[in-house]
């Protein structure tokens, strides 16, 4: 570690290239308002972010929410739960809250070199930040997406008749609070070192809210684990053959798979709407969802009255390794979203050598293009029915994209190069301090 001072002298390293040297090791406090066993697309990049940390030798202190079961252990990665408000919205601030008050102490016991802030979901104030940079060590805030365009989101899954779009309290809050909420996103803009998961998420932050025209703001795509999500072999093929057919699909027929958090911004109503049409044309096709929420009985009783309730099959969760090899089970991966902030889900599966079928909409043309998979029109039942038709016709191009979206995983999305960009952007974070 670098030279260090007393934390109460508002100090915590003297010099910054000390800390950054080749082989020096940092210690990181990683709030995340969501962490395992919590899981969900920020969950799960944090705690794959954090095991390589971990892994690369360097100490991590996540601070996360109590209550949520036993996470698990990885090599350097400490955690500590704090207490949180139960109430939508409300409780990113009173995570953020109890977060700096645990992230404190932690500096009094074992001094921290840099702070990484998962933005929205811990909501911090000017003044909290400003606490955080003169009584513990520089912040680095990742922009997973925005509270307005979650709004945004629900209000174009209303447009499109998306069950249930604003009856979730969750759902309601955001609909009815992002505007105060993006307040503190303003304050990470403001005064933390920032850095986007996408191109898309950093324009967005640029036309929303007030950034300089200067505004240093790095993308750093997720990191996949390469290894867990991979291409098949041919010691998965009993496993594959058993798999799919819990999934709803035979010998010979092609299988769609869905992952996500079943939420009305995920599209998955759009998409059944789109599943008729290209089951009417192709009726061996099979779609399976896997995911948990408030939405199943309503797609499920969606997907009978559209004809089509006995080639829909909707699995609450797989377990991890289940799931990876649902993706190397698939004959397409698609994903309908309406609004993320990257999309880790067109990721894994290219990472499994699956094509992806998805929206031309957000962050999506940033990983999926005519080359791994394909894209349709947002909300447009027929084009997703001919373009999912379109790539099922030809094996041998199927294949071929499957490659290409696994080379491009490996060369844009591995953990590594996730890991070198956050180091690089916590040296910023501690040169600007210094300077």
């Amino acid at each position: 570690m670098g030279v260090r001072q007393s934390p109460t002298q508002g100090q915590t390293v003297e010099t910054a290239g000390l800390l950054f040297d080749t082989g020096s090791t940092v210690h990181i406090a990683m709030l995340a308002g969501e962490y395992p066993p919590r899981w969900g697309g920020m969950a799960t990049t944090i705690f794959h972010l954090c095991a390589e940390l971990g892994r690369a030798g360097h100490q991590v202190t996540v601070i996360t929410r109590r209550g949520s079961g036993e996470a698990p252990a990885l090599e350097g990665v400490r955690i500590v739960e704090v207490p949180w408000l139960k109430a939508p919205m409300a409780f990113t601030r009173s995570f953020g809250r109890h977060a700096l008050k645990a992230l404190k102490a932690v500096h009094a016991e074992d001094p921290v070199d840099v702070v990484h802030v998962h933005a929205p979901l811990t909501s911090w104030s000017r003044r909290q930040f400003r606490s955080c940079h003169a009584t513990v060590a520089p912040s680095v805030t990742t922009l997973h997406g925005s509270w307005v365009g979650e709004r945004d989101g629900l209000l174009m899954a209303r447009r499109m008749k998306e069950p249930a779009a604003i009856a979730n309290p969750n759902d309601l809050a955001i609909l009815l609070t992002a505007g105060h909420y993006a307040r503190y996103e303003q304050a990470a803009v403001d005064e933390s070192v920032c850095v986007a998961i996408s191109a898309f998420s950093r324009n967005e932050f640029i036309e929303r809210y007030r950034t300089p025209s200067s505004w240093a703001c790095e993308v750093v795509h997720w990191g996949i684990d390469t290894d867990m999500f991979r291409p098949a072999e041919p010691a998965d093929e009993d496993a594959i053959v058993e798999l799919r057919g819990r999934l709803g699909a035979g010998v010979g027929q092609p299988l769609l798979l869905a992952v996500g958090r079943l939420a009305a911004r995920k599209g998955y109503a759009t998409l059944l709407k789109g599943f008729a049409h290209l089951h009417a044309s192709a009726p061996d096709v099979k779609l399976a969802i896997v995911g948990r929420g408030h939405l199943r009985s309503r797609l499920l009783n969606q997907a009978k009255r559209l004809g089509v309730e006995d080639a829909v099959r909707i699995e609450s969760s797989l377990p991890f390794d289940e799931l990876a090899m649902a993706y190397r089970a698939a004959d397409l991966v698609v994903f309908p979203s309406l609004y993320e902030g990257l999309g880790m889900i067109p990721i894994e599966a290219m990472a499994s050598a699956t094509p992806v079928v998805t929206v031309n909409h957000g962050p999506m043309p940033e990983t999926v293009d005519a080359t791994v998979g394909a894209t349709y029109t947002l909300g447009d039942a027929d084009a997703f029915s001919s373009t999912v038709l379109n790539e099922l016709q030809d094996q041998e191009a199927l294949a071929s994209k499957g490659r290409a979206g696994r080379a491009r995983v490996l060369e844009r999305f591995t953990m590594q190069q996730e890991v070198d960009a956050y180091l690089e952007a916590y040296r910023r974070a501690v040169d600007f301090r210094a300077a």
